[in-house]
């Protein structure tokens, strides 16, 4: 895989999905400077390993989740290599029992599919109803990285401009734990 790194958003934006558009302009509107590699689709973090090593930093595990209801939801963001233990986050947030949330509140509340779950998906969510959780070793590191709602791309941008600009801007107070 030949992976190129460009600087900011793609010049052509012709057979962009609208998701990924809107990514692009709200990190261009807070004037945050991030990196950005074009590929082939990326389902796994597994599959992420090159775009990772090009980008010289890990793209974060994001899990979508919920309670037994259905009724409360979760946006997991953590290290890649951790192994994601779900009674140790349900003990974290003091709720009964977690699994992975239906497609279809993922497409409805966060407009992203399987393979492209990412913190920025949270623009999609005016109404605050998934609560994003984040592990305290992605706030570790310089750099984050995440696709742009679409997994044929990755992007690389500061932890701080995540933490100190686009949560704040995208509406969500995140939760930090260790998992």
């Amino acid at each position: 895989m030949d992976l190129v790194i460009n600087n900011g958003r793609p010049a052509e934006i012709a057979g962009r999905l609208q998701k990924e558009i809107k990514c692009y302009d709200f990190l261009d509107a807070l004037g945050i400077s991030y990196e950005r590699i074009d590929h082939p689709a990326l389902n796994t973090i597994a599959e992420c390993e090159a775009v990772d090593e090009a980008l010289q930093t890990h793209i974060c595990k994001n899990l979508f989740l919920c309670n037994r209801q259905e009724t409360q939801f979760y946006l997991v963001l953590m290290p890649g290599e951790k192994r994601f233990v779900t009674k140790d986050l349900s003990a974290a947030l003091g709720v009964a029992r977690l699994s992975f949330a239906k497609e279809s509140y993922m497409e409805n509340f966060l407009d992203i599919t399987p393979g492209s779950v990412s913190v920025l998906g949270l623009l999609s969510d005016t109404e605050n109803r998934v609560r994003l959780i984040i592990d305290e070793d992605v706030l570790a590191e310089d750099s984050f990285a995440c696709h742009p709602c679409i997994n044929t791309s990755s992007l690389k941008f500061s932890t701080t401009d995540l933490t100190e600009k686009i949560i704040p801007a995208m509406g969500h107070e995140p939760t930090i734990v260790r998992l």
